[in-house]
């Protein structure tokens, strides 16, 4: 394990904190550590907004604040050039979620298409993001993971599909800029797999532009990449990967359960730290041919991709190697790898108040029942405004 503890210097992980804005996180975290107050407050919200009660403002102020860059990109210029000055880039991410027809998926893909266009013009966002169900119906990659056969209508919907994503890995490569594809539902991964495999063939013939992500909570990963690998070694192209824990474990269950079929999950939380450090360990073990990122709250996990690249000799800011933060969450992970000189992304999400709610909602009910994670974020910002106290 790394000798130095880097992860406890509170200075340089809130050095863009405020003493208003350290302030306002502690506050956060606070009511987010309260279980049942996320569950009252997440309804009323709801509700709020449904109702079209006047509630925006307050939650642009506390919460959207706090784990969202703005509501367009333009809006987020302050706080990606802020974190770049710090040596921590951003990967801007349009988080509206649940979209369904066809305008909407258009109107995605133009939108990831301005922000690739953005980037292109800022050393600070090096990498691009999108969600495949941003361009098309979740059941038609759910039917077409199931090997049903599609409509005519369908053919040309999927088509349709394929064509999003050629437009945008296209515009990656000409960007100059990494691409990572996210990952969904096990039950609509199989066609989202399938799809970014023919990007990486066709895309990744120089380097990795185009990354799939891998949810290490899901036990039959690592094999998946290992056949992936073998698939790339002999057609001649890189891979590239983030790699994470998984952000549907609970539906991933019940599904399993109401279906009766065995959940992709595993077993419990060793078992998926376990696979997690394997799979960062086979890809720094294949270098040569698959690039990493990885997008972890884990200091165990990050520390222990540290050692190996110390032990390997790889420099730390080697290209191929990057690790990945959420905007308002680690920083004393994010900040202070950045200043050893690693490479570090923050996810900056963005969109309209009303329409990230789903995401903020998420990030909350995730912080009440990631064991540990809302404790270590009070217990940093209590350790800095106590440093801050003593400097005064």
């Amino acid at each position: 394990m790394i000798t130095e503890p880097i992860f406890e210097n509170t200075k340089i992980a809130f050095a863009l904190k405020s003493d208003v804005e350290l302030e306002r996180a502690f506050f956060l975290f606070k009511m987010i550590s309260i279980q049942p107050l996320v569950k009252i407050g997440t309804a009323a919200t709801n509700l709020a907004i449904k109702a079209n009660l006047p509630v925006e403002g307050l939650i642009r102020v506390t919460v959207f604040n706090h784990f969202c860059g703005g509501v367009n990109e333009e809006d987020c210029l302050p706080v990606i050039d802020k974190m770049y000055e710090k040596g921590v880039s951003s990967v801007l991410d349009y988080s509206v979620e649940g979209k369904e027809n066809e305008a909407e998926f258009d109107s995605a893909l133009t939108t990831v298409l301005r922000i690739m266009d953005f980037a292109k013009e800022r050393k600070a966002m090096p990498i691009a993001v999108f969600k495949p169900t941003g361009f098309g119906r979740f059941k038609l990659f759910e039917k077409l993971g199931r090997g049903d056969d599609l409509s005519k209508e369908e053919r040309e919907e999927w088509h349709r599909v394929e064509s999003r994503f050629d437009t945008v890995c296209k515009k990656a490569k000409d960007n100059g800029l990494a691409l990572l594809i996210d990952a969904e539902e096990s039950w609509m991964q199989d066609a989202a797999d399938e799809l970014v495999t023919k990007m990486m063939q066709k895309y990744n013939t120089e380097k990795a532009v185009v990354f799939n992500t891998l949810q290490l909570y899901r036990h039959d990963r690592l094999d998946y990449l290992k056949k992936q690998h073998e698939l790339a070694r002999q057609n001649g192209y890189y891979l590239g990967y983030k790699i994470v824990r998984g952000a549907y474990m609970e539906k991933e269950n019940e599904r399993a359960e109401e279906f009766k079929y065995e959940s992709p999950i595993c077993k419990n939380k060793f078992a998926t730290d376990t696979n997690f450090d394997q799979t960062a360990q086979y890809i720094l073990d294949h270098l040569e041919d698959i690039c990493l990122f990885a997008g972890t709250h884990n200091e165990d996990s990050t520390y222990l991709i540290m050692e190996q690249m110390k032990m390997k000799g790889i420099p730390n800011d080697d290209p191929r190697i990057w690790f990945g933060q959420l905007y308002g969450m680690s920083d004393h992970i994010s900040f202070n790898l950045a200043d050893k000189g690693y490479n570090v992304a923050k996810y900056v999400p963005f969109g309209p108040v009303k329409d990230v709610m789903p995401y903020l909602i998420r990030r909350a009910e995730e912080n009440t029942s990631v064991a540990g994670q809302t404790g270590r974020e009070l217990s940093l910002l209590s350790k800095e405004k106590k440093r801050r106290k003593l400097e005064e």
